[in-house]
């Protein structure tokens, strides 16, 4: 069976978005935290960014995860049927 490595980086990165953007929304009213970024809420933007790439991604995984069960014969490897030429010893 095979898997679609994009459904668990999205789910990484939509569990890191998750995390970055709870972080940024619960330290927003904190002005001491963004001083140093110009007063941008940089941990907040960052994290909506990777959720949304996360989710894309594992939206992605899973329609390609749900091809290779459609069709499991496509997904396998296809046999050479060509023989390849005998070596010919001596010259």
């Amino acid at each position: 069976m095979f898997y679609d490595p994009r459904i668990s980086m999205g789910m990484l990165f939509t569990l890191i978005g998750t995390i970055l953007t709870a972080f940024g929304l619960s330290t927003r009213s904190n002005v001491d935290v963004y001083a140093k970024s110009m007063g941008i809420d940089a941990n907040l933007w960052w994290g909506l960014v990777l959720l949304v790439f996360g989710i894309a991604t594992l939206i992605l995984g899973r329609r390609g995860q749900a091809r290779l069960e459609e069709a499991p014969g496509t997904a396998q490897p296809v046999e050479n049927k060509k023989a390849l030429p005998k070596k010919t010893r001596g010259r």
